[in-house]
């Protein structure tokens, strides 16, 4: 982390896309600073720009304008290695379509970012996170035999196995019926308060969000802060 105290820093950000004589501005100079250990949701409807806001920051797209910085790191500074090193060590990610190997148990699916980074304990570390999140004894089961929301339960401790200092959620419920995203969602949430992590949450469910200390809302290719939904929040989280 840098000497600005943001774990997370984008500035005049833009991306553009282009098809032909057409273009689309996704995000057009978007400014974001966020601290260590803050929960920051960004609301809008679906094609407004939260997803590519976090491809951004996750790295796995370039800008085509603007910087952002994880950790103190330019991400326009690194090539593709460090940048797959950076989310390996600091970045974890949870799909709304949970993206698990459907070739692997879920403990080899939350084991496998250890096992890529070379790091001892591998399987029983997955053995615990999976213990964790309610999932302890469907270890030895293929997401195939997995409901929705054990898959995605299954993705959170994937994410958070390696304890990342950033997780970036896109749509963690999205997939989900009203109840089994309203337990997915305390799963997720709770394990952010206990690793103490910086959480990004983009989604368009309004109680969702109010589990974060801040909510934004894109439009137009830029944040807005939305005051009384980040009140709510606030005291939601307080009460």
């Amino acid at each position: 982390m840098d000497g600005s105290g943001f774990i997370i820093r984008a500035s005049r950000l833009c991306m553009r896309y282009e098809t032909g004589a057409f273009h689309v501005d996704a995000l057009a100079d978007l400014d974001l600073d966020i601290a260590p250990g803050e929960r920051v949701a960004v609301l809008g409807p679906s094609g407004c720009g939260k997803t590519t806001l976090l491809l951004l920051m996750a790295g796995l797209e370039r800008p085509t304008g603007g910087s952002i910085a994880i950790n103190g790191a330019a991400l326009s500074d690194l090539d593709s290695n460090a940048l797959a090193d950076l989310r390996r060590d600091h970045i974890g990610i949870v799909f709304q379509s949970f993206h698990l190997v459907p070739s692997l148990t879920a403990l080899e699916n939350v084991a496998l970012p250890l096992e890529i980074a070379g790091k001892p304990h591998a399987r029983r570390h997955a053995e615990a996170m999976l213990a964790e999140v309610g999932l302890g004894a469907r270890g030895r089961h293929y997401p195939s035999q997995l409901s929705g929301g054990e898959q995605q339960r299954v993705a959170i401790a994937r994410a958070l196995v390696h304890r990342p200092a950033v997780i970036l959620a896109d749509e963690p419920t999205g997939n989900l019926d009203d109840h089994t995203g309203a337990m997915v969602g305390e799963v997720l949430f709770d394990l952010v308060n206990d690793t103490g992590a910086t959480l990004v949450l983009v989604t368009h469910d309004f109680e969702l969000a109010q589990n974060c200390n801040r909510v934004l809302r894109l439009h137009d290719g830029a944040l807005q802060e939305n005051t009384e939904a980040s009140d709510d929040a606030h005291r939601a989280i307080h009460r």
